[in-house]
Formats: structure tokens, C-alpha cells, sequence
């Protein structure tokens, strides 16, 4: 779904219906009360009396269709029938099907549907028979409605006993009766397994049922038939390709067409197949075909299929594009709003194609619908030219003094992109976005105006002077606190940097004067981040932060303080001399701090890690045994190195609002990990080896349905490298004792030692153990990916079953496992850096190792996850991901990480994609040990 499609949602089209309906409100309808308003249970269930009263039934079904309805109505408001009171009820029920009352009826088979699931069911079982003898009764109208109820009700078993009057009753010629029939087969394939395997047995019955000249039953009997098939591929082929020769009449069986074909396009990109393929080539000709039905619904259907296609074509979008285009001037609004939100999710990849609309579009703006209007704005946001950008604005700003606030986030969101496409439109956009930062709006729409301003200034630097002036006299007047404190946490980050960065300083201190307390402190700190960058401004600065020394808040006070207490060492320590009057530009030197100046270090240095790897690494520092004993000083050095927990991100293609990040989003909590090492401290022996630097994520060494299940996570420790090998017992008469697993490395011992084993003493029925092998590290060799061959020892003692009993001979036995790597990146910690282009060059280029190898990959995304898991390494500044749209640019990856012996070590990857040589990697890898910075540069293979 797309930005604009987010936005416009359900809530919103909810509003705008009850804004519809109380135009349209009369007093007579604030004054109506509902006939069910004060219902009591008590009193329904004795009206329901009148079921059991045959005289009654036959000539008050009225009477009998209300007592129903306020059953219903009790039911579904959480006034539940106890089973006393239910079976009661259902059975008095059961007996109006002696009245020949049509609407009665109906009735009953609703009130048996909406109380099946909640009465016994022995009780249900009772109304089969009614209902079977409805089924083959002469009136179509209880054929049908019994065929639906029996849906609801039966199990695999009774639908055995039914199944011919089900098949039958499929190609009846009532096609009310054969709908009835195809919904029901529909319901029972998705109920349970057993019942789906006996609908499968109707595809004979369910294909002649396509053959029906009504609409309906065509629609649902191809809609069962795709069902039946659904699983095998080449069956829903040849199902698509069949139906597609035929004419067929249903409108809404051509849409359902048109889905399959589409779903079958996409299986075959996702197989790896190119749109040359044989089924890919039929399938796009069947949805050009279809733009040219005679029904609104089947040709919307066709180009949003075609719109949607893997890696279409320009040329293949535009007869898709031309329908659309016609489709936007339609009178129906409905029309209008589905064929402009499809040709606003073109414009995302295509917008070239989507400009020939771009008049049509403009049309649109003034739309009575809001939803359209909004579309219509941001799609000629992404598809106008440079030159239309200003005569764009002055309808924006027209139409979006009339919106909500929903509709204007949309807007100012397609504003961001615009002006990362036309940097040189900058001032004009900026400008533009600042002017509705004054108006009226609420917290989300300006919330949403700074963080598109925000992203301008990290995207764009040209527009960094002109955004801060707009952001500083947008809290002058702003009333909410968070987007205050962003700001100027903005202004101490960025200010400095600035042609005149004493201007900011006033309007900064202003908020120290007149804001609540949690701005008071955010300014503070600003201003102490100023005069840390800059020792020109400290004396004034220092003069304005000793004024908050007396501030009634506790935090801003120490804020204060504390910045007061470390300006004035600085100031003595490294005296600022402002230069000469006369002096010449070249002989002035640039007001920055001085390498050892106290300020810069405690304002400006981050922390080494985030509050989050330190919290976790202190946990790990805490289970580690034997360290809260220990006489060592607890430092950051010191403290044990924790990986980066890696979150799968859903990655949309379209305009969604991840697309560009904002600076403004919460991140999720992170769920607690548990400490992987914990099973090695555990055991005394293993605890003594020392502290595990990482541990490797779990292996399967066998398939997960074999007799025995074993996996390997490998720990890394300074001089050791301990394999624990999980191992699960699934053989119920059976108990495994003194379990290990031998392994024989490929190294010939010139790299690890095979030190030692512990066993796990017993393995009974449905458990997991954990038994490790212990390999010693040689200390002078040089790493290389090692392959081990593993076998697993045991002990079988013959049990009982069910109760676990020692019965029969015991015998060793001996069970080959898959083969085990223990690779170069399992030695590297995943860790991440705060500022990775300021790391970069801090490590210095002593130690780089330049390399350069041809990658056998066609898509950049697959090399780039291969360089990862290659390396080992955590990617930084989020160059994991490769941008859609880059038109061809070589991507560049950012990575991170601490080798084993706690060395940092950084690389930058550069992919390019050669149509003949596959990708192209030049890579270069920077540590404080070169010989570190060779063995990773190596791990590439």
C-alpha cells in the first residue's frame, strides 16, 4: 500500500460518513430507542415459550420471527445462554420447522448458525435431519438457506453421509440453489482437512457448474475450483488458461481470473523465472487482453495487475496507464479514488509514465472528496517537473487550508521527496512547509512538518541555515514540548556549523527564560554544546548558564552546573585569544576546541556504546562466575562485548513513511535475550575456560524429523572454542546415557586441539540435553574456515514406553551427524558504531587491506546479505539495505564489528553490478592489527 493509501484509511472514511449522517439527522432520529434497548434474558426466554405451543407457531409466525431476533440480539450483546438455557432454547427451535412460513424459516436457519458454535453439540446433530429433508424438499429457497446452515454444522462424517445431495444440488438448475451449493463447499474446504478432501472429490461437478450462464454460479464455481487446485501450479495453469479461451459472462469471475494470473506471474518471478519465461509472456497477454472488457470492474482489475508486475517494463505500463487515465475523469467517485491511488503507486517507480496524466490529475484537486483531492496532489508531486513546482504550491496551499490534519501529512510527506528530487527548489519548499509550522494544525501535522525538515537538512546540507532560522522562530511560538526539545537538540548538534552561529544563541536562551522545565534543560544543554564547539562564545555563553544555576527544576539546575563547573576549567586551561583586528583571514585559526579540552570531551564525545549494549553487556559482565569476586576495576574496556541484536525490518518498496527516516521515530522495545552462554557457566569445568566472547547462533547438524535431533552453537572464548551440541530423543522406548559427539577436524590439528568432552548422562523420551566438546585454540596459527566431521555416541537403554522402565539389553550405538564449520566470522562480535564515518577515520588507514574480488550474483541485494554473513559483521548507517531506485549507482556498505581479543575492526564495501562479471566488490578493511584486517578482507569467498 502506499504513503497516500496509509493515510487514507479506514478511520478516516469513517469520519467522514458520520459527518455525512448528521447532516442528514432529524430530531426523530435522536430521539428513536431501539426495540431491543431494555431487553431482559429472563423475559425473552419465557416468550420463547410460544415455540412449543403448535397452535401459536402456526398462526403467530410473527410472533415467532421476534422472540428469534431478540434471542439473536441477547446473544451477540454477551448476554450468553447457559447450556441449560441453550439446549432448551435450540430444541423449542427445532420445532418451527412445522410452520410453512417463509420468513420464519429463514429465521431458524439464522438462529441455527449463530448458535451452533455456542450448543452442545449432540444438540445440533439433532436439526440434521430437518434440515437434509429441506435440502431435497421442492422450495429453492430452503434448499439453499439448509445447504448453507449444513455448511456450518457438519463434520467430516456427516458430510460423507450428505455429499450426494451436495454434488447434486452444485449443478442444480436453480442457480440459487447452485451457489448455495458452492459457498457451502468453499466454507467445509477451509474448515478442517477431512472435509477438504472430500470437496476435492466434486472438481468434475464444480467444473460443469462454470459452464452456468448466471453470473454468480460462475463466479463461485470458479472460486472453488482455484480452491481445489490452488496448491499445484501447473493445475491452476491450465485452470487460468482454459477459462481465459472461454468468454465467460460473470464480470466478477474475469476479476478473479485476472488474480490468478497475476498470482501465477508472481510464482514464477519467485522461482527465479524472467519475464521471458512462456507462462510470464500467456499471462501478460491475457491482462492486456482483459484492459479492453467491456466491464469498469474487470479492466481495473487488469491494469492494477498489470501496474503491480515484478520489475515491469515502462512500455508494458502504458496501455495499463492509458486506462487508468480515462478511468480518473469517470463520474463515479468510487472509480476515481481506486484508479488514482493505483496510478499514485506507479508514480513511486515510473513517474515519467504516470506524467502524460498529469493534466487529468490536475482536474482532481479540487475534488469534493478529500481522499481523491490528496491523491491527486501527491501524485503530481512525484510526477511534475522542476519548472511546475512553484505553480504546484500555490494550489497546495489553496487546498490544504481546507483539509484535516491526516490529509496534510500525506501532502507535506510527498513535499519531502520533492525536494530530495529538486534540491535546487529548496528555499521554495522550506519556505513553503515553515509558512504552515505558524498556522493551526495539530501535534501530528507539525510533528510531521519538523521531521521532514529535519530529514531535508541530513539530506540536503545546502538547506541547513534557512531550515534552523525556520525552526527557531517556530519555538518562539510553539506549545508542545517534545517537538521544543527536538529542535533544540537540533540547534546544539548543527548550529555551530553555520556562517553565523552566535544568531542561535538568542533564540536558545530565549527558552531558558520562558519555557517549562523540560525545554529549560534541553536549552541548557544546547548552550553548553555551543560552547564547547565554539571557545569564541564561551565567556557569553558561560554568563547566560550561571543565570540557571538558581532554576527551580532540579535537572536543569544540575544541567547548569555542571556545564558552568566544566566551561570555567576549560576557559582556565585553554584561554581563548580572540585575534587581532588587523590580522589577515589566513592568519586567524578556526575556533574550535583544543584536542585535550575538557568541554569537548565530556559535551560532544559520545559514549563507546548505547545504554542499551551497556546495560547488557553489564548483565553479562554480572553472570559471568566468579566476577563479582573478582579484584579486577570495572571499566568500559573491561566490560564483556555483546552483539547487536539483529531485527528483521519489513522493507516496503512503496512511499511508505520508512522510505525517508525522520529522526522523530520510537523504536521498539527490545524483547530480553537470553544469555547463550549461561549453559557453559554452568557447568564448573567449562566456567574455568573464562569468559565467552560470543556465541554463534544454533546449527542443525540433522533434519529436524529424524530419530535424533542435534544442534551445535558455538562458543567463542579467548584461547577455546566450546561446542554445545543440543540433542533431543524422540524415540519413545528408548533412553540415551553417556551422550557425546566426537568430531574430527579438517585442520589436522594445526589450528584447534580436540582438549576434552562433557557428556550428558541421560536423554529420556521427548527431552533435550545438552552435552560439549572442547577445542584448544593454537595461539600462533593463523584462522581459515575449518571443517569438522561429527558423530554422535550413545548408550541405548531399552524402556517402557509408559512408564519408562529399564527393560531389554543395552548396546552402544553410533549416529553420523552433518559435517560442522567453525568459519573466521564466528570469531567476529556483531557491534556496532555511533558515528561510523568519524571511527573510520580515527583507525587510520596503517593497517587497511584493499582487496577486490567478482561476486557470481545478479542482484545487488543477494551480495550485499552474502558480504554480511561473509564477514560476520553488523551493518552500519543502514546500508544493509539497497535502494530501489538507484539508477545504477554502486552501493556502498558501511560494516562493524570486534574480533576476538576485543580488536575493533571497520570495513567499507563497494558493490557495483556488471552485466558480465556478476557484482563487483572493492573492499577495504581497517583495524589497529593488520594481520586482523588480512584475515577478514580473506573471509570474502
Amino acid at each position: 500500500m502506499t504513503e497516500s493509501g496509509e493515510n487514507l484509511n479506514v478511520q478516516s472514511l469513517i469520519k467522514e460518513v458520520q459527518v455525512l449522517a448528521d447532516k442528514f439527522k432529524t430530531e426523530d432520529d435522536e430521539n428513536y430507542v431501539s426495540p431491543f434497548a431494555h431487553l431482559e434474558k429472563a423475559t425473552v426466554l419465557q416468550e420463547a415459550r410460544i415455540f412449543h405451543d403448535p397452535t401459536a407457531v402456526r398462526e403467530n409466525p410473527r410472533q415467532c420471527c421476534t422472540v428469534i431476533a431478540q434471542l439473536l440480539h441477547l446473544q451477540n450483546t454477551g448476554q450468553i445462554l447457559n447450556s441449560n438455557e441453550s439446549t432448551e432454547v435450540f430444541f423449542g427451535v427445532t420445532k418451527l420447522f412445522m410452520s410453512d412460513d417463509a420468513s420464519l424459516r429463514r429465521m431458524v436457519y439464522l438462529f441455527i448458525k449463530e448458535m451452533a458454535e455456542s450448543c452442545n453439540p449432540d444438540d445440533v446433530i439433532i436439526v440434521t435431519s430437518s434440515l437434509t429433508k429441506d435440502m431435497t424438499c421442492d422450495v429453492d429457497l430452503y434448499r439453499a438457506n439448509a445447504l448453507r446452515v449444513l455448511a456450518k454444522i457438519v463434520d467430516a462424517a456427516m458430510l460423507g453421509a450428505i455429499e450426494r445431495y451436495v454434488k447434486q444440488a452444485i449443478v442444480d438448475s436453480s442457480n440459487q440453489v447452485s451457489s448455495a451449493a458452492l459457498i457451502s463447499g468453499a466454507q467445509l474446504f477451509l474448515s478442517n482437512q477431512e472435509s477438504a478432501n472430500i470437496v476435492k472429490r466434486w472438481v468434475s461437478e464444480t467444473k460443469e457448474a462454470t459452464d452456468s450462464q448466471n453470473e454468480m454460479v460462475q463466479y463461485h464455481a470458479l472460486g472453488l475450483m482455484y480452491q481445489i487446485k490452488q496448491h499445484d501450479r501447473l493445475a491452476v495453469s491450465k485452470l487460468v488458461s482454459q477459462m481465459g479461451q472461454r468468454n465467460l459472462k460473470s464480470p466478477l469471475a474475469n476479476v478473479l481470473l485476472v488474480r490468478y494470473t497475476a498470482r501465477l506471474i508472481f510464482d514464477e518471478y519467485a522461482d527465479g523465472k524472467d519475464r521471458g519465461s512462456n507462462l510470464s509472456k500467456s499471462g501478460y497477454q491475457y491482462l492486456e487482453s482483459a484492459l479492453q472488457h467491456k466491464s469498469e470492474l474487470v479492466v481495473y482489475e487488469a491494469a492494477r495487475a498489470i501496474c503491480s508486475l515484478p520489475e515491469v517494463e515502462p512500455q508494458d505500463l502504458s496501455p495499463a496507464v492509458s486506462v487508468l487515465q480515462l478511468f480518473i475523469s469517470s463520474p463515479k467517485p468510487a472509480v476515481r479514488f481506486a484508479s488514482i491511488k493505483t496510478l499514485a503507486k506507479v508514480s513511486n517507480e515510473h513517474p515519467r509514465v504516470v506524467s502524460k496524466c498529469n493534466e487529468d490529475l490536475e482536474a482532481l484537486i479540487g475534488d469534493a472528496n478529500r481522499s481523491i483531492g490528496t491523491l491527486a496532489i501527491t501524485t503530481l508531486l512525484k510526477t511534475g517537473s522542476e519548472n511546475n513546482v512553484d505553480r504546484l504550491l500555490k494550489q497546495i496551499s489553496v487546498f490544504l487550508a481546507d483539509i484535516a490534519d491526516e490529509y496534510k501529512i500525506t501532502v507535506v510527506k510527498s513535499l519531502q521527496r520533492l525536494c530530495l528530487t529538486y534540491p535546487s527548489k529548496h528555499r521554495v519548499l522550506i519556505g513553503f512547509l515553515s509558512n504552515f509550522l505558524r498556522e493551526e494544525g495539530g501535534f501530528e501535522f507539525k510533528k510531521c512538518i519538523v521531521a521532514s525538515i529535519i530529514s531535508l537538512i541530513r539530506a540536503v546540507p545546502e538547506t541547513t541555515e534557512t531550515s534552523l532560522m525556520h525552526l527557531c522562530e517556530f519555538i518562539e511560538d510553539c506549545e508542545f514540548t517534545m517537538l521544543s526539545t527536538q529542535i533544540l537538540h537540533l540547534l546544539g548538534e548543527l548550529g555551530y556549523t553555520t556562517s553565523a552561529p552566535a544568531r542561535y544563541i538568542r533564540f536558545i536562551y530565549n527558552r531558558v527564560i520562558l519555557e517549562n522545565a523540560a525545554v529549560r534543560a534541553a536549552a541548557v544543554e544546547a548552550l553548553a554544546k555551543f560552547a564547547a564547539r565554539l571557545p569564541s562564545l564561551r565567556a557569553s555563553i558561560l554568563s547566560l548558564l550561571q543565570r540557571s544555576l538558581a532554576d527551580e527544576d532540579d535537572e536543569t539546575r544540575d544541567r547548569a552546573a555542571l556545564a558552568v563547573a566544566v566551561l570555567t576549567k576549560a576557559m582556565a586551561q585553554n584561554p581563548y585569544i580572540p585575534p587581532a583586528p588587523d590580522a589577515e583571514p589566513e592568519d586567524i585559526p578556526t575556533d574550535a576546541p583544543a584536542s585535550n579540552d575538557p568541554a569537548a570531551f565530556l559535551f560532544l564525545e559520545p559514549l563507546p556504546m548505547s545504554f542499551d549494549r551497556l546495560e547488557r553487556s553489564i548483565q553479562a559482565y554480572v553472570d559471568t562466575p566468579q566476577a563479582m569476586k573478582s579484584d579486577e576495576t570495572l571499566t568500559l574496556d573491561s566490560l564483556p562485548i555483546v552483539e547487536d541484536t539483529v531485527v528483521k525490518l519489513e522493507v516496503h518498496n512503496d512511499d511508505s513513511d520508512g522510505a525517508i527516516a525522520n529522526g522523530l521515530g520510537e523504536a521498539a522495545p527490545a524483547k530480553p535475550r537470553a544469555d547463550p552462554a549461561a549453559a557453559v557457566y554452568a557447568v564448573p569445568e567449562l566456567a574455568a575456560l573464562g569468559r565467552v566472547f560470543r556465541s554463534s547462533q544454533p546449527v542443525e547438524l540433522t533434519e529436524s524429523e529424524t530419530e535424533y535431533v542435534v544442534t551445535c552453537i558455538k562458543h567463542v572464548l579467548p584461547e577455546h572454542v566450546v561446542l554445545q551440541f543440543t540433542v533431543q530423543n524422540t524415540i519413545d522406548d528408548q533412553r540415551l546415557d553417556n551422550v557425546t559427539v566426537t568430531v574430527e577436524g579438517s585442520d589436522n590439528n594445526e589450528i584447534f586441539d580436540i582438549e576434552g568432552e562433557v557428556a550428558a548422562e541421560s536423554i529420556p523420551y521427548g527431552t533435550t540435553t545438552n552435552c560439549f566438546t572442547v577445542l584448544a585454540r593454537q595461539p600462533d596459527a593463523v584462522l581459515s574456515s575449518t571443517t569438522f566431521a561429527a558423530e554422535l555416541h550413545f548408550t541405548v537403554v531399552q524402556v517402557d514406553p509408559a512408564t519408562g522402565e529399564e527393560e531389554g539389553d543395552t548396546f552402544q550405538e553410533e549416529y553420523p551427524l552433518e559435517d560442522l564449520e567453525i568459519a573466521t566470522s564466528d570469531f567476529m562480535a556483531k557491534v556496532s558504531v555511533g558515528d561510523f564515518r568519524r571511527s573510520w577515520e580515527t583507525v587510520g588507514n596503517a593497517h587497511e587491506v584493499l582487496e577486490k574480488f567478482a561476486l557470481q550474483f545478479k542482484k545487488l541485494d543477494d551480495a550485499v546479505s552474502a558480504v554480511i554473513g561473509y564477514l560476520g559483521m553488523n551493518a552500519c548507517d543502514g546500508t544493509a539495505v539497497v535502494k530501489t531506485n538507484n539508477g545504477g549507482k554502486p552501493h556502498m556498505l558501511h560494516l562493524s564489528g570486534v574480533f576476538v581479543g576485543g580488536r575493533a575492526v571497520l570495513a567499507r564495501a563497494q558493490l557495483s553490478l556488471d552485466p558480465n562479471a556478476g557484482v563487483i566488490l572493492k573492499i577495504a578493511v581497517r583495524s589497529e592489527d593488520e594481520s586482523v584486517s588480512r584475515l577478514v578482507a580473506d573471509c570474502i569467498q
